[in-house]
This record gives structure tokens, C-alpha cells and sequence, in this order.
């Protein structure tokens, strides 16, 4: 195949002001020298093979070849053979049309192969018809959603000119996919940014320079953000419009056809369409756009702009459940998300319990097991059986017109550009002014008014309930790459939700969905991956991940009182089908929340959004389940992206980035291990003859660090891959290497377990134990061994496990029927493993328990430290001090990481012994003292940094000269620190500092003088 020559490219390519500048057609047009040769090939075919009369087989070849406007590209692909059964096939139709009557012929042609497809159907200008998408989502999910970098395919798409040459010839789409042959399938760093080493050997001969200059611009910038970039060109001495996509290969799913519903919807059609990959894992895509003959009344230019508005959002969200609206032009591509995205709203927060339920929890008595037992159940029971997602669906779909108003009332506030509308008006404006603008009152009668039901009325105030507690959003930013919603979560009702949300962040993805939860503006907790087996486990999570997250960040608020930081917690709920895109929708989540957090900058362009929260805000992140790998690639990317906290966005980075890993240096271990040595104190008990069970294996932080740390007995392990035990005390020096080598125990040498121990799998079934008992099922055995009556043990220390897997439903397998418990104390490492009503169950059999908040503090105390660190430090310090590079490790490094293991012993023994203290004076339930005790010091905190005790120099400055770390103080001094961290985070310093000092000497309840003696005692003195 050979290219016809076009005239000389423009040189002056598109500047980053968004100017446009004349298109010099984009590719040289596929030209078939063989083209002839062929022709008279595929004619001795035919006659050949004798289907065809003879006497019509040139006429019927030479319609084919000259008439059908099919581009040249095809005849060069395809062969004799290929083109002949097409022919053929056509004259069929041809035949099949004429018996019919029929005056157009349906033409639809397609050949597939694993190197090159071609689809030939079809198609009117502007038309949606069943064979155009149909066919477009076919190339979406069979080449374009899997394309890599390895193995890529690349699409030509043209329409045919009109002819009149016969009623019986329509205008035809031809489709052609082809297997990529880059020039360098594996660039280097310094070659990814050189389109003539990374693209398809083909693209390189058909694309004009001025392409070239363009793809290489839009490369460069895709390469640098997370997000699409999108840009427009003049198509020189026409109307036409080229649209150039750029995007990550991977990171949108169907995104191809939905384009072409987009500009459907604003009277647009293609001439010709272009996909092409990149060996350094870009996608651009190239449309040339024109208006319809017959189209509204409305610029091209303004459509285009329209399109190039709404290019992101499909981006993100390239089908929903609601796309049946957009294709018949009921609602707008805005709509529809806004739309989908509150459904999933309304899917989390219709369920919830009600006045009802509130005055049952008053009138039954919760100390009574099965007042308490009831209450349980009907609250997952209410939860789950009221408003399924299918059913909040079904109610959405009955009112578009509803839709477009809450739409309307959602827009008006965060719409930006209504400014530059009086400039270059858009449609999506034009629709705002036509929609009735109502308010929130108007709006809550309209939604009576066109119901029928009361349930129905439930879902559409959950829209006015969204759209009246969003504070800013990205929705309109044209770089993102999800939604991300900041939401005032004053809305949450208090019988459910009883401590209060100071911040709320909604994100949605084509992957996932997700939310961020913080109970105070300065917060930190981890981020966490939510997968699901199958679904039915899809489903449940889906109603209980929000649950869930605001579960784990409480315990977090009440993990953090020794430290600045509120809790935090993010998740990432997997959609069932996208299961191993956990890294895709991590990056998302990230990209889109730090849209919020960096108002009016991204990545260099500039795209105010609308906040009313009135005040800058910042995040930091930690790993959780299934995310401790991205931790750097967090920081890098906000470094990227201009956000001045970047040092101290992310916590659990590598030594390289100046992290502090919990699991190396055992952070949160030594935080648990000092309960279960204050439990051997306390009772007088000798470690080494102490029986242990412990769940969460040799392979994860807290599990293999409580192994390498402690020197009891321990009978029993379960972890990811099964239960390992032994009653004589699983052999030491075995699973000493297995925690360093941080594998499972289905790699335990079984050889050196006693005869009376086992190791079941969980992919295990009817496995006899020593004992005689079969396990009939691996994975059961192992998800309940810890209610099993061979756990028994002196102590349990859950080190790992889902949350709540001992609740009011199996709480009683940890008693036997005499009333003796299967542990004496329970430490709990793992957060959540237990649910504060079995909780108080075991504690009233006579068990001593230390719960998840109290014990598992170590990570984030030294998450806070690694935090301030990155905040205390300018970047050339920072890399100094901090920074682990080429081995070598910073002096001030290893100093600090011993300062920060201290600390975290220090606070760990420090609560142990306050508990402990207040339990025997008052009898009050430990479970129950470790809430008082943190709440009452988050409450001191916040007091105190709003009274006149800050303001006093001199006493916050002997407050702090003992709060922050010794080797910061030496190392910069604290005037130094003073300026350079944020003052908001030394005041939460300054009150978590003094509060847990207090708190802990005098109890959650002290006298009234109490905190005038602690602080004569510690400051007054030094500070005068």
C-alpha cells in the first residue's frame, strides 16, 4: 500500500491557549496501487466458481469496487478469495432486497482474524442504527479495551460519499483493525517521548507531519497526568472539525462507541475515525467531525466545544444504566451521569433505620443478650429488604423529566462556565436556561406532585438531599478521570452514625466506587481495596461498604488519640467485573480527589470549580488492604501534580521516599505486643509457658512481627492459606522462617509438627485430623477455627481476618456448654475482629480483652511521625535526613525510626496501664473504658485548642518543646518547625499532646482540679 502525497503541513501547531489552528488533513488517503490488478483477479474468481451468472459478473465487480465508496485500505487487506465471497454475499442481498421491495440495500460485511478484522455496514449519517454500535462496541471489547502495550491493535474507520448513481446504494462505514507493529515495543524513558520510536510502523507512513507534531504534543501531555487530554483542530477550507482523544491504554472501558454517541446526540457525524496505540501505553483517538445537513440550529463550533465538554465525563463513566436516555436524546450525557451517580447515592443512604427503630433501642434493655441479638437483626434485615439497587433503578428510569430538574438545580451551583457562556454559549447552558430553575422548596413540591408513591418521593428527595450537601466537585473539570464529590455529611442520621463526620468525599469510577471519611479537618487513615469472590459477595458489599469505612475510620478516631492526626478512612469497592483493576481504580481515586484538594490547578491548566467549603483542605493517606504497593506512586503523582503537602501525602512509601515501614521495623506490632506483656505483668503469668492462638499468618506485618517478637507457646496459626496447629506449641525455629521469609503456612515443613498436630488448607476437603474428626471442607474449618474448641489457649491475639468475624451470631462458640472460655485474654490486633457487643459478652464471661483501638496503634502513631517529619523538613533536607538511598540510611533516619519505636511503647504502656487502672476501680467494661477514655481525650483535644492556653506563648511553647520529637527539635529548632508546619497541625499537636498526657494520668473522668494540678505540675513552672 502507498500513501498519495497531501500539501505541505502548517508549521504552526496548536498553542496551549486552546487556539485552534488549521488542520492539514491529518493523514495521507489510503492509496492501492494493485487496486486494477485485483480487480480482474477477483472477476476470473467469480466466474470460476459459477454462483454468479457470467454476463453480470463485471458489472457486479466493477458496483463493488467503484460505486460502494469503500476505502482502498480494504482492498489492500483483504484477498481475492475474501473480496469474492463479499461480492457474492452482496448480490444475494441484492436479490433478497428486490423480492422485499425494498429500496435501500442493508449491506453488513465483516471478517475477523487474530492479526486484522473489517466491518463494511451500513450506515447513515447521524443515525445510531443496530449494526453501528453493535459493531463499535464489538471493536471496544474485543480489541480496544484489551489492547497493552505488547499487544495492541489500531482502528481505520470511513464513511462513504453519498451517491446517486443507483437508489439501491447506500452511504457505507467500513471499519478496519489491525495488529500493531511498533517500530520499539519496548522504549526506554528517554524514547517514550519520541512518537517515531513508539508508534505503529503503519500510522508512521499514512501521517502527515503536521499529524505527527500534534499526536507527539498530546502524547507528551498524557504521559504527564492521569487524566484524557482532549483537543480540537480546523480542518483547512472546510466546516470540518477534528476531535483528538489522548488517554492511557487501559484506563476507560466501551469508551470508543460511546464516543460516537456523544456526537450523535449533538447532530454530528464522522468522516473518518482513527485509534491509534503507543508502545509507551498511550491511545489516541482522532474524529472528524461534521454537522448534520439537517441539524439544530447551532454552530458547529459550539457543538463541537459541547462535545469536548462532555468527552471527560465518558471518559470516566462510558455506560451507565441509564444510557437507553442518552441514545434517544431523553437526556444529556450530563444528566445521565448525574444521574447514575446518584442512584448509587441513594443505594447507600435510602436504607436507613428510621424513628421506628430508634424507639425500640430505648424500649428493650441492650445488656440483654436477646434484646441485643433482636436489635441486630432486624437492623442488617431493614438494611437490606427495603430499597434494593434494582428497585431504586426501576423508580429513576420512571421520571426523566425529574432527572433533567434535579439535574438543573445540581448545575446552577457548580456549573463555572456559565461565565464564558456569554462568550461561546454552549448547549448544555442553552438547557440550563430552558429547564425550569427551581428552588429547593419548588423542587421538593415537584417531586410530590409527580410521584405516586411514597417510596418513589424517598428517591428523588435522595437527589435534592445530594444536590443540597455536595460542596465542590469535579463533575465539570474536562481532566478527570472519575467523579469525585465533597459532601457535607450532616445529612447522616445520628442513631446510626452517633459521632459526627467533619468531612465526606463520594467517588466514582468506570471501576469502582469509593469514599473518603475523616471525623476532623486534620485526619489520616489508610486506603483500602474491597474485593469480592463472587456476586453475592459483590452484592453485600455494595450495602455495607459504606458502613464499613465509617466503622473503620471511628476506630482509627479513636486510635489516634495519642497523636495530631483525626481518623480517616478511604475504600475502593472493585465492580464485580473489574476485579483486577485494583491499581486502575487506586490511581483514580487518588487523581480524583486531589481534583478537589489543588483547586484551581491541574496539572498546569488552570479550570476553577465551585467550593463551598470555603477553606483549603488536605488529606493524608496510609496503605490498607491491597494498596501498600501505591503509597509512592500517591506522593510522586501529588508531587506531580503541584500539591505542596506531596512529602506528607502519603504514608507506608518506601525507605527511597523517606517511609517508615510499619513492617520492618514491627510499628504496629509493638503496639499489641506491649497489651499481651502488660497481660503477662499484670497476672503474673511466664511468657514462655503461655498458649497462644493467633490468626493472620507468617506473610503479613502484624502477624510475621508478633512471631519474630514474642517468646510464648503458640498452638494454633490460621492465615490466607489455612491452619497450622500443634498443642505442643508449634515448632519456634520453623515458623521463625517463615515470618522472615514472610510467606504462609502451607509452607511450614509439616515434618516438624508433633504427632498430635495438623495443617489443614483451605483447598483442602475430608481431611482426617490426629484426633480422628474429618474436615469435610478446608475453607469452613479455616474461616471459623478460631470458635473451634481445639483453639483453646491462655491468649488470642487476632493479628489478621475479616472484620467482625466474631459477632453476637458466633460469640457463643467461645464459651463451652460448662461456661468456661476458650481464651483468658484476647489482645486485638486485627481491626474490627470483633464487634463491640461480643465484645462486652466475652468481657462479662470473665475475659479480659484489650480492643482493636486501644492495641493497634503503633502504625499510626508512626504514620504521624513519618507525617511530620515530611512536613518539618524542605525538600533538600528532607532528601538528606530522610531519604534511604543505594542502602545507605541517614543517620537521622536510624535515629528517628528508634525515637518513633519508643514513642509508640511509651503511649501503648502508658494506656495499658490507665485502662487496667480504671477497670479495677470502677468494674466498668475495658471494651467500653477504651471508648471513654479516647473520647474523652479527643474531646480535651479540641478544647484545648480552642482556649486561651494557645494563646499563651510561653506555655505553648513549653507544651511543645516536649510534644514534638526530640531529634526534630535538635535538628531544626522549634521556631523552625513552628514556621514551617501548618499552624492548624502544631495546634492539633499542641491538644492531642496534652490531652493524652492528662487523660491518662487522671482518667476519663477526673475531679474538677485535676487538669490545674497536671498542668501546674508539668508547665506552669517552666513556662513562667
Amino acid at each position: 500500500m502507498t500513501g498519495a502525497t497531501l500539501e505541505p503541513p502548517h508549521t504552526n501547531g496548536v498553542s496551549k491557549n486552546n487556539q485552534v489552528t488549521p488542520d492539514d488533513g491529518g493523514y495521507n488517503a489510503n492509496v492501492f496501487a494493485g487496486k486494477e490488478e485485483q480487480m480482474v483477479q477477483v472477476g476470473e474468481y467469480l466466474e470460476k466458481s459459477g454462483f454468479l451468472p457470467a454476463s453480470l459478473v463485471q458489472n457486479e465487480v466493477s458496483w463493488f469496487y467503484g460505486n460502494l465508496g469503500i476505502d482502498d485500505f480494504y482492498f489492500a487487506l483483504e484477498s481475492v478469495e475474501t473480496i469474492a465471497n463479499h461480492i457474492m454475499a452482496l448480490y444475494g442481498a441484492k436479490i433478497l432486497a428486490y423480492t422485499k421491495h425494498e429500496n435501500v440495500l442493508a449491506i453488513n460485511l465483516e471478517k475477523e482474524s487474530d492479526d486484522s478484522s473489517v466491518y463494511i455496514h451500513s450506515s447513515e449519517p447521524g443515525i445510531s442504527q443496530l449494526q453501528g454500535p453493535q459493531c463499535e462496541k464489538r471493536i471496544d471489547e474485543q480489541y480496544l479495551d484489551q489492547s497493552t502495550a505488547s499487544s495492541a491493535y489500531r482502528v481505520e474507520s470511513y464513511r462513504s460519499s453519498p451517491t446517486a448513481s443507483s437508489t439501491m446504494t447506500p452511504q457505507l462505514r467500513c471499519y478496519f483493525v489491525t495488529k500493531c507493529q511498533f517500530v520499539n515495543p519496548n522504549p526506554t524513558p528517554e524514547q517514550e517521548m519520541d512518537i517515531n520510536q513508539v508508534a505503529d510502523q503503519n500510522f508512521l507512513k499514512k501521517a502527515t507531519d503536521y499529524t505527527r507534531k500534534i499526536y507527539e504534543d498530546v502524547m507528551k501531555d498524557v504521559l504527564q497526568r492521569t487524566g484524557p487530554v482532549i483537543e480540537m483542530y480546523e480542518v483547512k477550507g472546510t466546516r470540518e472539525r477534528r476531535l483528538v482523544v489522548g488517554y492511557r491504554q487501559g484506563s476507560t472501558q466501551g469508551f470508543f462507541a460511546a464516543m460516537s454517541d456523544l456526537y450523535h446526540y449533538y447532530d454530528l457525524y464522522s468522516t473518518r475515525k482513527y485509534v491509534e496505540q503507543f508502545s509507551n501505553g498511550v491511545t489516541i483517538m482522532g474524529l472528524y467531525l461534521n454537522p448534520l445537513p439537517n441539524s439544530r440550529a447551532v454552530p458547529i463550533e459550539h457543538s463541537i466545544y459541547q462535545v469536548m465538554k462532555e468527552t471527560s465525563l465518558l471518559y470516566c463513566l462510558p455506560t451507565t444504566p441509564l444510557q437507553e436516555f442518552f441514545k434517544t436524546n431523553k437526556l444529556s450525557v450530563q444528566e445521565t451521569v448525574y444521574g447514575y451517580v446518584v442512584w448509587i447515592f441513594a443505594q447507600h443512604f435510602l436504607n436507613r433505620l428510621g424513628k421506628e427503630y430508634l424507639s425500640l433501642t430505648n424500649i428493650l434493655d441492650k445488656t440483654n443478650p436477646v434484646h441485643e441479638e433482636v436489635l441486630t437483626k432486624m437492623k442488617k434485615r431493614l438494611r437490606q429488604d427495603t430499597f434494593t439497587r434494582e428497585y431504586i433503578l426501576d423508580i429513576i428510569k420512571r421520571y426523566p423529566d425529574l432527572i433533567k430538574l434535579l439535574y438543573a438545580n445540581f448545575a446552577t451551583v457548580h456549573y463555572v462556565n456559565q461565565r464564558e457562556a456569554s462568550i461561546q454559549p454552549t448547549i448544555s447552558y442553552q438547557r440550563l436556561t430552558t429547564v425550569e430553575n427551581l428552588t429547593n422548596e419548588q423542587l421538593s413540591k415537584k417531586i410530590k406532585t409527580m410521584t405516586s408513591n411514597a417510596h418513589e418521593q424517598l428517591v428523588f428527595d435522595a437527589f435534592l438531599t445530594f444536590n443540597k450537601h455536595v460542596l465542590k466537585t469535579n463533575f465539570y473539570q474536562s481532566t478527570k478521570v472519575a467523579l469525585s464529590f465533597r459532601l457535607d455529611p450532616s445529612f447522616l442520621p445520628e442513631i446510626e452514625y452517633p459521632t459526627k463526620l467533619y468531612g465526606m468525599f463520594l467517588v466514582v469510577g468506570s471501576e469502582f466506587r469509593g469514599f473518603h471519611l475523616r471525623f476532623r479537618d486534620v485526619a489520616r487513615g489508610g486506603i483500602r481495596i474491597i474485593r469480592s469472590r463472587n456476586r453475592e459477595a459483590y452484592s453485600i458489599n455494595q450495602r455495607t461498604v459504606f458502613d464499613e469505612n465509617y466503622a473503620l475510620a471511628a476506630t482509627q478516631q479513636r486510635k489516634n488519640k495519642d497523636i495530631p492526626e483525626g481518623g480517616s478512612k478511604g475504600t475502593i469497592l472493585l465492580d464485580i467485573d473489574q476485579q483486577d483493576k485494583a491499581r486502575v481504580a487506586f490511581e483514580k481515586y487518588v487523581d480524583s480527589v486531589l481534583d478537589l484538594l489543588i483547586v484551581g490547578q491541574t496539572m498546569g491548566i488552570k479550570e476553577p470549580l465551585v467550593d463551598l467549603t470555603g477553606k483549603p483542605e488536605i488529606l493524608f493517606f496510609g496503605p490498607d488492604e491491597g494498596t501498600a504497593d501505591y503509597m509512592d506512586w500517591a506522593s510522586q503523582h501529588a508531587r506531580r501534580r503541584n500539591a505542596s503537602f506531596w512529602k506528607a501525602f502519603t504514608t507506608g512509601k518506601s525507605q527511597s521516599m523517606g517511609g517508615i515501614p510499619h513492617d520492618t521495623y514491627g510499628m504496629t506490632t509493638r503496639s499489641v505486643h506491649q497489651y499481651v506483656l502488660g497481660i503477662y505483668r499484670t497476672f503474673g503469668l511466664n511468657e514462655e509457658e503461655c498458649t497462644k492462638l493467633q490468626t493472620g499468618g507468617p506473610d503479613g506485618d502484624l502477624g510475621s512481627n508478633e512471631i519474630k517478637i514474642s517468646k510464648d507457646k503458640t498452638i494454633a496459626i490460621v492465615d490466607g492459606s489455612g491452619v497450622l496447629y500443634d498443642p505442643s506449641g508449634i515448632q519456634r525455629d520453623e515458623l521463625g522462617r517463615l515470618a522472615k521469609e514472610r510467606v504462609m503456612i502451607n509452607n511450614f515443613d509439616i515434618t516438624k509438627l508433633s504427632k498430635d498436630g495438623f495443617r489443614v488448607l483451605v483447598d483442602e476437603n475430608n481431611v482426617e485430623l490426629p484426633n480422628g474428626t474429618v474436615v469435610e471442607n478446608g475453607l469452613q474449618f479455616r474461616n471459623t477455627f478460631h470458635t473451634n474448641p481445639l483453639a483453646k489457649a491462655t491468649v488470642f491475639v487476632p493479628c489478621g481476618g475479616r472484620p467482625e468475624s466474631i459477632d453476637l451470631y458466633n460469640v457463643q462458640k467461645l464459651v463451652d456448654q460448662e461456661g468456661v472460655p476458650l481464651f483468658k485474654y484476647i489482645v486485638e490486633g486485627a481491626n474490627l475482629f470483633i464487634t463491640q457487643e461480643a465484645r462486652l459478652r466475652l468481657e462479662r464471661q470473665g475475659i479480659v480483652l484489650f480492643k482493636d483501638a486501644s492495641a493497634n496503634k503503633g502504625g499510626v502513631t508512626s504514620s504521624s511521625l513519618e507525617v511530620l517529619a515530611a512536613l518539618a523538613f524542605n525538600d533538600t533536607e528532607f532528601v538528606e535526613h530522610m531519604c534511604v538511598k543505594d542502602g545507605h540510611v541517614p543517620e537521622f533516619y536510624e535515629a528517628y525510626v528508634k525515637e518513633v519505636q519508643r514513642t509508640i511503647e511509651r503511649n501503648a504502656a502508658a494506656e495499658f496501664e490507665a485502662l487496667w487502672r480504671e477497670h479495677a476501680k470502677s468494674g466498668t467494661p475495658i471494651s467500653n473504658l477504651s471508648d471513654d477514655l479516647s473520647i474523652a481525650i479527643v474531646q480535651l483535644n479540641e478544647q484545648l485548642q480552642n482556649t486561651g492556653l494557645w494563646n499563651n506563648i510561653q506555655l505553648r511553647h513549653a507544651v511543645l518543646s516536649k510534644a514534638f520529637p526530640s531529634l526534630l527539635l535538635e535538628k531544626l529548632g522549634l521556631d523552625t518547625l513552628l514556621a514551617r508546619v501548618p499552624e492548624n497541625y502544631v495546634k492539633a499537636i499542641f491538644g492531642a499532646y496534652l490531652a493524652s498526657q492528662f487523660v491518662y494520668k487522671y482518667g476519663a473522668t477526673p475531679d474538677h482540679f485535676a487538669f490545674f494540678e497536671f498542668m501546674r505540675e508539668n508547665y506552669y513552672t517552666e513556662a513562667n
